[in-house]
């Protein structure tokens, strides 16, 4: 086929391929029963409704049989008023479109290299990127439940990725912390990456955005920071299977409380600090000059994606649909296709994470069952918290060496004599 039409027929048919995507998904959860239909773009829009009617934000709870209250920082409350604005039908379309389009943005950043290599065609393999990573389970719930986690994803994997930004770099990620206190972990990435601009540009615009708020809804602001955030139980049952925080995870152990508490405290400094070493190591590695563009990149990403499986690990509750950071771990690791091996871990880690292992395993726990069946079914049920953990060791160690392996030995010994200065991105 002559060259000139490629581009424009493969935009065509990525969008097609993207298109019949996203139809059927919208079609399944805009058309369940309205007491299970985007339930948590019910509490966001809920929480706008209460703003403008002057109401306490953390009072209220939606309709049954749902009742789920606010459990997100006042400023998210702020956020969301125009979501009252529309009606409930609008809302609910407007929401699944802007989803779909913050996966969309998190896709082209997460596999700039493949989309690049592939040319003229890369709108069609974009399309199909997209496509195929509605499918794991924690990106499907985003848009079944009408969650947040990809505009917190889009936000900081374009802040941290950008090669040059139009704003103060952090601002993206400071927004994001102050809407949710989950991205707040990519302060510590800015710093241990030695982005301190960054690092004072989003603390600045998260306490900014705080400040702001107290002004404005300062009776949500106090229940917020000094009552609802120190209050866990809000969220729902925290040893429940969708919990794949390692807090979770140990929940579900049924340890006596304080020895729940110690080995969770040892658990999290312990992956912390591993885990920030990694995304340490991954990001100034792709500053190095000594890995190829594209490799570059992939070091970049799987440094963002360390650190956001981190804001899953270390939370006290972190639900199955806010491990959406494997798009990234996905992207990383699939860098431009030339690598079959990593290609292959790429296409492994999105299949885990498409099965539904962790609810298989409820069906393997009842009381009645043998107590080996019973503690199979304990370790499929936090199967995606395990897999999240294995995933910072794979990105950190077995993805350094494959791109090590990739690299040509005299860019390698010049990597080695030279200094590292800054990272990937200004």
């Amino acid at each position: 086929m002559a060259g000139p039409w490629r581009r424009p027929l493969a935009t065509v048919g990525g969008l097609l391929i993207a298109g019949a995507s996203l139809y059927p998904l919208a079609a399944r959860w805009l058309t369940n029963p309205v007491d299970q239909r985007l339930v948590d773009l019910d509490v966001y829009r809920t929480a706008g409704q209460t703003v403008l009617d002057g109401g306490s934000v953390y009072d209220f709870v939606t309709q049954a049989p749902q009742l789920l209250p606010f459990t997100y920082p006042p400023f998210s409350a702020l956020l969301a008023v125009p979501l009252a604005w529309l009606s409930w039908p609008v809302a609910q379309v407007a929401m699944i479109l802007a989803v779909f389009a913050a996966l969309a943005v998190s896709v082209w950043w997460a596999f700039r290299p493949l989309i690049a290599r592939a040319g003229a065609w890369g709108p069609l393999v974009f399309g199909g990127l997209v496509a195929a990573l509605t499918l794991p389970l924690p990106v499907h719930d985003q848009l079944r439940f009408g969650q947040v986690g990809l505009f917190l994803l889009a936000l900081c994997a374009v802040d941290c990725l950008a090669p040059r930004t139009y704003w103060p770099r952090g601002l993206l990620v400071g927004l994001a912390t102050a809407f949710k206190l989950v991205p707040g972990v990519f302060l510590i990435y800015f710093l241990v990456t030695r982005r301190r601009e960054a690092a004072g540009n989003a603390v600045v615009t998260a306490a900014g955005a705080t400040l702001i708020t107290f002004a404005v809804l300062p009776r949500d602001s106090v229940d917020f920071w000094f009552g609802a955030l120190l209050t866990s139980d809000r969220v729902g049952s925290n040893l429940g299977t969708s919990n794949q925080s390692i807090r979770g995870m140990l929940l579900r152990l049924y340890w006596p409380d304080a020895v729940t508490s110690l080995v969770w405290l040892a658990a999290v400094a312990l992956v912390a600090a591993v885990g920030f070493h990694y995304a340490r190591r991954l990001s100034l590695l792709g500053a190095s000059g000594s890995l190829s563009p594209a490799n570059a990149w992939s070091a970049e990403t799987a440094g963002i994606a360390v650190a956001g499986l981190l804001a899953v690990l270390l939370s006290p509750v972190a639900w199955i649909h806010h491990l959406v950071w494997i798009v990234l771990v996905v992207g990383a690791l699939a860098g431009d296709g030339r690598n079959l091996r990593r290609c292959l871990a790429a296409v492994v880690v999105w299949l885990y994470y498409v099965l539904q292992i962790p609810w298989w395993g409820t069906r393997h726990i009842q009381g009645w069952k043998p107590l080996w069946e019973q503690a199979g079914g304990r370790v499929m049920q936090s199967s995606y918290g395990l897999g999240a953990l294995a995933l910072v060791l794979v990105l950190g160690v077995w993805l350094v060496n494959e791109m090590w392996r990739e690299t040509p030995p005299r860019r390698r010994e010049a990597a080695q004599e030279s200094p590292v200065m800054g990272t990937l991105t200004p």
